[in-house]
Protein backbone atom coordinates (compact mmCIF):
# COMPACT_ATOMS: atom_id res chain seq x y z
CA UNK A 1 0.00 0.00 0.00
CA UNK A 2 1.40 3.30 -1.20
CA UNK A 3 1.03 6.42 0.92
CA UNK A 4 1.27 9.66 -0.27
CA UNK A 5 1.65 13.01 1.65
CA UNK A 6 3.43 16.43 0.84
CA UNK A 7 6.59 16.23 2.21
CA UNK A 8 8.44 13.31 3.01
CA UNK A 9 11.70 13.51 5.78
CA UNK A 10 14.06 10.60 6.48
CA UNK A 11 15.49 11.19 9.69
CA UNK A 12 13.29 11.41 13.58
CA UNK A 13 16.19 13.25 15.17
CA UNK A 14 16.23 16.86 15.84
CA UNK A 15 16.74 18.35 12.45
CA UNK A 16 13.84 16.42 10.92
CA UNK A 17 11.54 16.41 13.72
CA UNK A 18 11.63 20.62 13.81
CA UNK A 19 11.32 20.54 10.09
CA UNK A 20 8.35 18.29 10.31
CA UNK A 21 6.89 20.64 13.01
CA UNK A 22 7.07 23.47 11.66
CA UNK A 23 5.65 22.44 8.35
CA UNK A 24 2.67 20.72 10.22
CA UNK A 25 2.19 24.15 11.83
CA UNK A 26 0.99 25.52 8.36
CA UNK A 27 -1.20 22.64 7.43
CA UNK A 28 1.27 20.71 5.11
CA UNK A 29 0.72 16.71 5.77
CA UNK A 30 4.02 15.17 6.62
CA UNK A 31 5.58 12.08 7.25
CA UNK A 32 8.61 11.38 9.00
CA UNK A 33 10.53 7.61 8.22
CA UNK A 34 13.54 6.51 10.22
CA UNK A 35 14.94 3.11 10.86
CA UNK A 36 15.11 3.21 14.71
CA UNK A 37 11.84 2.88 16.30
CA UNK A 38 11.75 5.89 19.34
CA UNK A 39 12.68 6.34 22.35
CA UNK A 40 15.84 5.29 21.12
CA UNK A 41 19.70 5.98 22.33
CA UNK A 42 21.97 8.70 20.64
CA UNK A 43 25.71 9.39 21.46
CA UNK A 44 25.56 13.08 22.37
CA UNK A 45 26.81 14.91 25.31
CA UNK A 46 23.44 15.64 25.64
CA UNK A 47 22.41 20.32 26.51
CA UNK A 48 20.58 22.51 24.61
CA UNK A 49 20.71 26.74 25.00
CA UNK A 50 17.94 28.59 25.59
CA UNK A 51 17.71 29.53 21.91
CA UNK A 52 17.09 25.73 21.35
CA UNK A 53 14.30 26.32 24.15
CA UNK A 54 13.03 29.65 22.15
CA UNK A 55 13.30 28.15 18.75
CA UNK A 56 10.97 25.21 19.80
CA UNK A 57 9.23 27.35 21.78
CA UNK A 58 9.41 24.29 24.84
CA UNK A 59 7.79 24.54 28.12
CA UNK A 60 10.30 23.81 30.63
CA UNK A 61 8.08 22.77 32.99
CA UNK A 62 6.20 20.87 30.55
CA UNK A 63 9.45 18.64 29.37
CA UNK A 64 10.91 18.27 33.02
CA UNK A 65 7.92 16.30 33.73
CA UNK A 66 9.37 12.71 33.86
CA UNK A 67 12.36 13.89 31.96
CA UNK A 68 15.70 14.78 33.05
CA UNK A 69 16.16 18.71 32.73
CA UNK A 70 19.48 19.41 34.49
CA UNK A 71 20.33 23.48 34.54
CA UNK A 72 24.04 24.33 34.18
CA UNK A 73 24.77 27.49 35.81
CA UNK A 74 29.12 26.71 35.69
CA UNK A 75 31.96 24.95 33.13
CA UNK A 76 35.03 23.19 34.73
CA UNK A 77 37.82 23.46 31.90
CA UNK A 78 41.32 22.31 31.40
CA UNK A 79 43.86 20.12 29.84
CA UNK A 80 44.14 16.93 29.35
CA UNK A 81 47.08 15.69 31.80
CA UNK A 82 47.16 19.04 33.51
CA UNK A 83 46.76 19.62 37.33
CA UNK A 84 44.54 22.78 37.24
CA UNK A 85 41.57 23.37 35.50
CA UNK A 86 39.72 26.51 35.25
CA UNK A 87 36.01 27.14 36.79
CA UNK A 88 33.69 29.52 35.45
CA UNK A 89 30.17 30.40 36.62
CA UNK A 90 27.46 32.23 35.52
CA UNK A 91 24.38 33.95 37.22
CA UNK A 92 21.68 32.48 35.47
CA UNK A 93 21.27 28.83 33.61
CA UNK A 94 23.07 29.28 30.31
CA UNK A 95 22.41 25.66 29.02
CA UNK A 96 20.29 22.56 30.02
CA UNK A 97 21.26 19.22 30.56
CA UNK A 98 19.04 16.16 28.43
CA UNK A 99 18.88 12.57 27.49
CA UNK A 100 18.69 12.30 23.92
CA UNK A 101 16.58 9.40 24.45
CA UNK A 102 14.12 11.73 25.78
CA UNK A 103 14.06 14.36 24.19
CA UNK A 104 14.14 12.79 20.29
CA UNK A 105 11.32 11.33 21.40
CA UNK A 106 9.44 14.11 22.45
CA UNK A 107 10.25 16.16 19.66
CA UNK A 108 9.24 14.02 17.24
CA UNK A 109 6.15 13.12 18.84
CA UNK A 110 5.43 16.59 19.55
CA UNK A 111 5.93 17.17 15.67
CA UNK A 112 2.83 16.27 14.84
CA UNK A 113 3.62 14.17 12.26
CA UNK A 114 2.62 10.84 10.66
CA UNK A 115 5.34 8.44 11.59
CA UNK A 116 6.80 5.85 10.01
CA UNK A 117 9.52 3.81 12.54
CA UNK A 118 11.93 1.01 12.71
CA UNK A 119 11.84 1.32 8.54
CA UNK A 120 15.31 2.22 7.64
CA UNK A 121 15.25 3.76 3.94
CA UNK A 122 16.07 1.29 1.47
CA UNK A 123 15.38 2.74 -1.80
CA UNK A 124 14.79 6.48 -3.27
CA UNK A 125 13.79 6.74 -6.96
CA UNK A 126 12.30 9.85 -9.12
CA UNK A 127 9.06 9.43 -10.25
CA UNK A 128 7.68 12.41 -12.58
CA UNK A 129 7.02 15.36 -9.88
CA UNK A 130 7.28 12.58 -7.34
CA UNK A 131 9.61 11.14 -4.81
CA UNK A 132 9.06 7.33 -3.97
CA UNK A 133 10.90 5.90 -0.78
CA UNK A 134 10.60 2.36 -0.22
CA UNK A 135 7.97 1.81 -2.45
CA UNK A 136 5.50 2.68 -0.04
CA UNK A 137 5.53 6.59 0.33
CA UNK A 138 5.28 9.00 -2.63
CA UNK A 139 5.84 12.74 -2.44
CA UNK A 140 6.37 15.88 -4.00
CA UNK A 141 9.31 16.87 -1.60
CA UNK A 142 12.16 15.17 0.15
CA UNK A 143 14.17 16.48 3.78
CA UNK A 144 16.97 14.34 4.50
CA UNK A 145 17.63 14.29 8.07
CA UNK A 146 19.01 10.88 8.83
CA UNK A 147 22.50 11.99 10.06
CA UNK A 148 26.21 11.34 8.65
CA UNK A 149 25.40 8.74 6.96
CA UNK A 150 21.40 9.76 5.42
CA UNK A 151 20.65 8.22 2.81
CA UNK A 152 19.42 10.99 0.66
CA UNK A 153 22.66 12.69 1.69
CA UNK A 154 24.24 9.92 -0.19
CA UNK A 155 22.23 10.17 -2.49
CA UNK A 156 21.99 13.84 -3.42
CA UNK A 157 26.24 14.12 -3.28
CA UNK A 158 27.13 11.08 -5.24
CA UNK A 159 30.33 11.20 -3.62
CA UNK A 160 32.27 9.86 -0.59
CA UNK A 161 33.19 12.85 1.77
CA UNK A 162 36.42 14.22 1.86
CA UNK A 163 36.52 16.04 4.52
CA UNK A 164 37.72 15.32 8.08
CA UNK A 165 35.42 14.02 10.78
CA UNK A 166 34.51 14.44 13.90
CA UNK A 167 34.64 11.13 15.68
CA UNK A 168 33.26 10.74 19.09
CA UNK A 169 32.31 7.80 21.91
CA UNK A 170 30.13 8.28 24.63
CA UNK A 171 29.06 6.28 27.56
CA UNK A 172 25.82 7.51 29.55
CA UNK A 173 25.34 5.70 33.08
CA UNK A 174 22.54 5.60 35.48
CA UNK A 175 24.24 6.90 39.17
CA UNK A 176 23.66 4.21 41.13
CA UNK A 177 23.33 5.93 44.48
CA UNK A 178 25.15 3.03 46.16
CA UNK A 179 27.80 4.76 44.05
CA UNK A 180 26.90 8.45 43.72
CA UNK A 181 30.47 9.83 45.74
CA UNK A 182 32.05 8.18 43.28
CA UNK A 183 31.21 10.74 40.69
CA UNK A 184 32.89 13.72 41.79
CA UNK A 185 31.58 15.80 39.78
CA UNK A 186 28.41 18.84 40.52
CA UNK A 187 25.38 18.29 38.15
CA UNK A 188 25.11 22.34 37.24
CA UNK A 189 28.67 22.20 36.53
CA UNK A 190 30.37 20.28 33.49
CA UNK A 191 33.97 19.47 33.12
CA UNK A 192 35.70 19.63 29.99
CA UNK A 193 39.13 18.79 29.05
CA UNK A 194 40.96 19.72 25.83
CA UNK A 195 44.05 18.03 24.45
CA UNK A 196 46.87 19.75 24.38
CA UNK A 197 46.78 20.12 20.15
CA UNK A 198 42.99 21.15 20.30
CA UNK A 199 42.48 18.58 18.21
CA UNK A 200 39.77 16.90 20.41
CA UNK A 201 38.42 16.93 24.19
CA UNK A 202 36.62 15.09 26.99
CA UNK A 203 33.86 16.09 28.76
CA UNK A 204 32.12 14.63 32.27
CA UNK A 205 28.70 15.93 32.88
CA UNK A 206 26.02 15.14 35.70
CA UNK A 207 22.52 15.35 34.62
CA UNK A 208 20.20 14.36 37.62
CA UNK A 209 20.26 10.59 37.95
CA UNK A 210 22.45 10.03 35.12
CA UNK A 211 26.11 10.71 34.68
CA UNK A 212 27.50 11.32 30.50
CA UNK A 213 31.14 10.91 29.52
CA UNK A 214 32.38 10.96 26.06
CA UNK A 215 35.28 12.02 24.28
CA UNK A 216 35.56 13.79 21.02
CA UNK A 217 38.40 14.05 18.39
CA UNK A 218 39.16 14.92 14.32
CA UNK A 219 41.80 11.61 14.18
CA UNK A 220 39.40 8.65 14.24
CA UNK A 221 42.35 6.69 14.33
CA UNK A 222 43.57 8.14 17.16
CA UNK A 223 40.96 8.19 19.26
CA UNK A 224 40.89 4.81 21.34
CA UNK A 225 43.87 5.43 22.74
CA UNK A 226 42.89 9.83 23.16
CA UNK A 227 39.72 8.13 25.23
CA UNK A 228 41.88 5.78 26.89
CA UNK A 229 44.17 8.35 27.99
CA UNK A 230 41.45 11.23 28.92
CA UNK A 231 39.43 8.12 31.05
CA UNK A 232 42.78 7.70 33.05
CA UNK A 233 42.73 11.44 33.89
CA UNK A 234 39.66 11.54 35.04
CA UNK A 235 40.74 8.34 36.98
CA UNK A 236 43.43 9.98 38.65
CA UNK A 237 41.34 13.16 39.46
CA UNK A 238 38.66 10.93 40.89
CA UNK A 239 36.75 12.62 39.30
CA UNK A 240 35.00 8.86 38.06
CA UNK A 241 35.61 5.13 39.62
CA UNK A 242 38.73 3.77 38.89
CA UNK A 243 38.20 0.83 36.24
CA UNK A 244 35.00 0.85 35.19
CA UNK A 245 33.55 -1.27 32.62
CA UNK A 246 31.18 0.78 30.60
CA UNK A 247 29.49 -0.42 27.08
CA UNK A 248 31.02 2.93 24.94
CA UNK A 249 29.37 3.82 21.75
CA UNK A 250 30.29 5.93 18.90
CA UNK A 251 29.78 8.00 15.88
CA UNK A 252 30.77 10.92 13.31
CA UNK A 253 29.92 13.78 11.79
CA UNK A 254 30.87 16.39 9.41
CA UNK A 255 31.88 20.11 11.01
CA UNK A 256 30.48 23.19 9.07
CA UNK A 257 32.72 25.30 7.25
CA UNK A 258 34.70 22.00 5.79
CA UNK A 259 34.23 21.11 2.50
CA UNK A 260 30.42 20.97 2.77
CA UNK A 261 27.86 18.64 0.91
CA UNK A 262 25.45 19.99 -1.39
CA UNK A 263 22.50 20.58 0.92
CA UNK A 264 19.75 21.10 -1.84
CA UNK A 265 18.63 19.85 -5.17
CA UNK A 266 15.36 19.52 -7.12
CA UNK A 267 12.74 18.84 -4.95
CA UNK A 268 14.96 17.74 -1.85
CA UNK A 269 16.97 19.28 1.03
CA UNK A 270 19.79 18.11 3.78
CA UNK A 271 19.13 19.66 7.13
CA UNK A 272 21.35 18.70 10.11
CA UNK A 273 24.15 16.35 10.65
CA UNK A 274 23.26 14.73 7.13
CA UNK A 275 24.16 18.76 5.82
CA UNK A 276 27.03 18.52 7.99
CA UNK A 277 26.10 21.07 10.26
CA UNK A 278 27.98 20.73 13.68
CA UNK A 279 29.63 23.67 15.34
CA UNK A 280 33.60 23.85 14.33
CA UNK A 281 35.16 24.55 17.35
CA UNK A 282 32.65 22.13 20.04
CA UNK A 283 31.30 19.68 17.42
CA UNK A 284 27.98 20.38 18.95
CA UNK A 285 24.96 19.33 16.40
CA UNK A 286 21.86 19.91 18.25
CA UNK A 287 21.44 24.02 18.07
CA UNK A 288 22.58 23.34 14.34
CA UNK A 289 19.85 20.95 13.52
CA UNK A 290 17.20 22.34 14.88
CA UNK A 291 17.56 25.35 13.16
CA UNK A 292 18.56 23.95 9.54
CA UNK A 293 15.12 22.07 10.18
CA UNK A 294 13.28 25.21 10.65
CA UNK A 295 15.21 26.63 8.02
CA UNK A 296 14.33 24.12 5.70
CA UNK A 297 10.84 24.25 6.44
CA UNK A 298 10.71 27.99 6.08
CA UNK A 299 12.04 27.61 2.61
CA UNK A 300 9.82 24.74 1.48
CA UNK A 301 7.13 26.66 2.27
CA UNK A 302 7.86 30.23 0.40
CA UNK A 303 8.47 27.43 -2.58
CA UNK A 304 4.81 27.11 -2.60
CA UNK A 305 4.80 23.77 -4.09
CA UNK A 306 7.24 24.39 -6.81
CA UNK A 307 10.57 22.98 -5.96
CA UNK A 308 12.92 23.79 -8.03
CA UNK A 309 16.52 23.96 -6.72
CA UNK A 310 16.14 27.93 -8.14
CA UNK A 311 13.60 28.08 -5.71
CA UNK A 312 15.01 26.19 -3.04
CA UNK A 313 18.53 28.29 -3.49
CA UNK A 314 17.87 30.30 -0.87
CA UNK A 315 18.09 27.81 1.92
CA UNK A 316 22.04 27.16 0.89
CA UNK A 317 22.23 31.14 1.43
CA UNK A 318 20.66 30.82 5.06
CA UNK A 319 23.21 28.05 6.17
CA UNK A 320 26.09 29.92 4.59
CA UNK A 321 25.32 33.01 6.90
CA UNK A 322 23.88 31.25 10.01
CA UNK A 323 26.62 28.25 10.06
CA UNK A 324 29.17 29.20 7.66
CA UNK A 325 32.97 29.54 8.77
CA UNK A 326 34.83 33.00 7.55
CA UNK A 327 37.29 32.71 4.96
CA UNK A 328 39.33 34.59 7.57
CA UNK A 329 38.79 31.93 10.62
CA UNK A 330 39.97 29.03 7.88
CA UNK A 331 43.14 31.04 6.85
CA UNK A 332 43.89 31.44 10.80
CA UNK A 333 43.34 27.79 11.32
CA UNK A 334 45.96 26.90 8.45
CA UNK A 335 48.74 29.05 9.52
CA UNK A 336 48.59 28.10 12.99
CA UNK A 337 51.02 24.80 13.15
CA UNK A 338 49.88 22.35 15.28
CA UNK A 339 53.02 22.45 17.67
CA UNK A 340 52.24 26.61 17.95
CA UNK A 341 48.66 25.45 19.14
CA UNK A 342 50.07 23.04 21.37
CA UNK A 343 52.60 25.35 23.46
CA UNK A 344 50.12 28.08 23.56
CA UNK A 345 46.82 25.72 24.80
CA UNK A 346 47.95 26.00 28.37
CA UNK A 347 48.50 29.69 28.45
CA UNK A 348 45.20 30.09 27.15
CA UNK A 349 43.74 27.90 28.82
CA UNK A 350 44.72 29.58 32.43
CA UNK A 351 43.27 32.96 31.10
CA UNK A 352 40.05 33.54 32.88
CA UNK A 353 38.34 35.98 29.92
CA UNK A 354 39.07 33.33 27.36
CA UNK A 355 37.50 30.38 28.88
CA UNK A 356 34.33 32.29 29.60
CA UNK A 357 33.95 34.87 26.03
CA UNK A 358 35.84 32.63 23.76
CA UNK A 359 35.72 28.97 24.87
CA UNK A 360 32.40 28.64 26.54
CA UNK A 361 30.21 31.57 25.23
CA UNK A 362 31.42 31.48 21.55
CA UNK A 363 32.65 28.11 20.96
CA UNK A 364 29.96 26.11 23.31
CA UNK A 365 27.44 28.08 24.14
CA UNK A 366 27.59 30.53 20.67
CA UNK A 367 25.37 32.98 23.62
CA UNK A 368 26.34 35.75 20.76
CA UNK A 369 23.95 34.20 18.15
CA UNK A 370 20.35 34.93 19.23
CA UNK A 371 17.34 32.38 18.48
CA UNK A 372 16.00 31.93 14.85
CA UNK A 373 12.89 33.73 16.46
CA UNK A 374 14.81 37.07 16.67
CA UNK A 375 16.11 37.63 13.31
Amino acid sequence: MVSTCDVAIAGGGPAGAACAWKLREAGLDVVVIDKASFPRDKVCAGWITPQVIEDFRIDPDDYRQGRTFQPITAFRVGLIGADEALDVTYARPVSYGIRRCEFDHYLLRRSGARLVLGAPVKSIRREGAEWVVNETIRAPMLVGAGGHFCPVARMLNHTTDRAPLIAAQEVELVIDPRQASSFNVAAEQPELYFCRDFSGYGWCFRKEGHVNIGFGRLDRRALPDARAEFVDFLEARHTIPADPSWRWRGHAYLLAGTPSRQAIGDAVVLVGDAAGLAYPQSGEGIRPAIESGLLAASTILNANGRYTSDRLRSYENHLQRRFGVSPLARLLSRAVPGGVAAAVAQRLLDQPWFVRHMVLDRWFLHAQEPALTRH
